[in-house]
């Protein structure tokens, strides 16, 4: 299918005049005209549809229609219904009033084409572009990000229900691709087994009986496949079934099928684990010791200043077991290709890694504000004894002093740490003899064998940390990082009020689709509701108490900010 030709640049008269007879306020489809004269153009989307074919409908058409599909929390029959039905969805696609639309099954086909590469970035891009365009965002702004947990559109299953449910789906994609391949396979047991959806509980009668049954059918089911050629184990549910047999069983020296746990055969990380077979990218996490789920992360970054109306500037959609620190680079990355680079980035302690604040400072111009992960170590987590910051670190001479004038004997790394985010360290090393005869020994190890080893990351990041830990102490700082927490209110916006906690569809391609379209969506519904930048926002009445206390010339306070004295 190839690029049809742009839809019309102009609303016609008839349509323009009923819309506006009909809604003399407008509504938010009619703003996206009337402000920005739409969002997309066909040009934009010139390299995802190939020069010869049938010409298909306008791709910027059909964006609008999915960002508006997200503003009014509308299904694909709804939104397409409201393109042939709603004289506002008319009016923002320059469509005629009898125009009879498109069937909803194009809405899915998009998406799709959408989901492919980095399309769902670039079509935030352009978005983007246009309210820069028209003045509604600007860069070098203050900005803030945090994440929050999506739901992957999977039941929770134990393991057992995992292997089983992966048998049924890979039998339900055989019976619908080879039908052929199930001859001699499937008999009177198999159908009682997997004729109908898995709900076992987490107490299932005999679960040994059926953990060992279920994954005895799944490696038939692969070997039963394997003889008929090892092209027909290249289905999504049969490689999804292999993956899941792997993470789930081994067979012991003997050669018998055993089901894997912590002490026997070992279990994969959460990192790998597969948790449906219907998504096999949704990943199980937890934080804190209350919210647990299984999906994905996505992080949400907009501009915080003091006037005008708050923008979604970047999305990025996660494997849920991301640290949040990763997502940073790639945050600033898309935000420079935008022309939306933040002057400071307020974030929390999940972002503040040392390593990249650094690299944002360094290759961005960008100040990442948020509290340093804290010292770990036993003297900082009890305020007693004697601390990193206790001892003098000399770089120039690599050794390091300690509080009672002895000079470290050794001097190692920088070491590579195993976390991405962690700064590489540096290692100062102190001798048994220098430690064991000193008397406030207790203070630095309660190890009655080693000595004392001093652990720190290089200078320039060393000077770093110590001059945020400072900073982050002043009451100005806490009063600019005040703002950060109003990402929270944006957070709870995306979750309650357009659905973003439940992904729609599986995979995380798909995922980052919803949340780009509900990004832009939201800013579409901000924008729209929001006051011309030259008139102040309306004062809100006085209640009745407040009236009462007007008029009787009793004073109260004017604002929740002012301070009695």
């Amino acid at each position: 299918m190839s690029l049809g030709p742009g839809p019309a640049t102009t609303v016609p008269p008839l349509t323009a005049r009923v819309a506006r007879a009909s809604n003399p306020r407008g509504t938010t489809a009619m703003w996206i005209r009337d402000r920005l004269e739409s969002l997309w153009s066909n040009e934009d989307f010139a390299d995802w549809y190939p020069r010869d074919g049938r010409p298909g409908l306008s791709p910027a058409q059909l964006a609008t229609v999915c960002v508006l599909q997200y503003v009014l929390d509308l299904s694909d029959r709804q939104a397409a219904e409201a393109v042939r039905c709603r004289i506002d969805f008319k009016y923002a696609l320059c469509l005629e009033l009898d125009d009879p639309g498109f069937h909803h099954s194009v809405l899915s086909d998009f998406r799709d084409r959408l989901a492919e590469g980095d399309r769902a970035d670039r079509l935030l891009d352009l978005a983007l572009a246009r309210l820069t365009d028209a003045g509604l965002v600007r860069e070098r702004t203050t900005q803030r990000t945090d994440s929050t947990h999506v739901l992957a559109a999977v039941r929770d299953l134990t393991r057992l229900e995992l292997v089983t449910e992966a048998v049924r789906a890979a039998l339900e994609e055989l019976t619908r691709t080879a039908p052929d391949t199930l001859a001699g396979l499937v008999d009177e047991e198999w159908g009682r087994r997997y004729g109908r959806q898995v709900r076992l509980g987490k107490n299932p009668t005999r679960p040994k009986t059926r953990i060992l049954t279920a994954g005895e059918d799944a490696c038939r089911l692969l070997e039963h496949l394997w003889q008929h050629g090892p092209d027909r184990l290249r289905g999504p549910q049969i490689q999804a079934l292999r993956q899941i047999v792997l993470q789930n069983y081994y067979r012991d020296d003997k050669g018998r099928l055993r089901w894997r746990t912590d002490d026997e055969g070992g279990l994969p990380p959460s990192s790998v684990t597969i948790v449906s077979p219907y998504d096999v990218q949704a990943r199980y996490a937890r934080r804190g010791q209350v919210t647990r789920w299984k999906g994905f992360l996505v992080h949400l970054t907009e501009t915080c200043a003091t006037e005008g109306t708050n923008v979604i500037t970047d999305v990025a959609t996660t494997p849920a077991t991301t640290n949040d620190a990763q997502a940073l680079p790639g945050i600033h990355t898309r935000l420079q290709r935008r022309g939306l680079l933040p002057a400071e980035h307020l974030v929390d302690g999940g972002y503040t890694s040392l390593v990249h604040v650094a690299q944002a400072a360094r290759e961005h111009q960008v100040t990442v504000s948020g509290p340093l992960p804290g010292n770990p170590t036993r003297q900082y987590r009890e305020n007693a004894g004697y601390g990193r910051d206790d001892f003098h670190i000399d770089f120039d001479r690599r050794q390091v002093i300690c509080p009672q004038g002895q000079v470290s004997k050794g001097w190692h790394g920088p070491y590579p740490t195993s976390s991405p985010t962690a700064a590489p360290l540096i290692v100062a090393r102190f001798t048994k003899a220098q430690c064991q005869p000193c008397p406030v020994r207790s203070k630095c190890t309660t190890s009655r064998e080693s000595a004392r080893n001093v652990g720190f990351p290089p200078r320039e990041l060393l000077d770093l940390q110590v001059r945020a830990r400072a900073e982050q102490q002043s009451p100005a700082w806490q009063q600019r990082y005040a703002v950060r927490s109003g990402i929270e209110g944006t957070v709870c916006e995306f979750a309650h009020g357009h659905g973003m906690r439940q992904c729609r569809y599986h995979g995380q391609a798909k995922a980052h689709v919803q949340h780009v379209l509900t990004a832009i969506a939201v800013n579409v519904e901000r924008l729209s509701a929001g006051l011309p930048p030259d008139q102040p926002p309306p004062a809100r009445p006085p209640t009745a108490f407040q009236k009462h206390l007007d008029h009787n010339g009793i004073p109260r306070l004017r604002s929740w900010r002012a301070v009695s004295s």
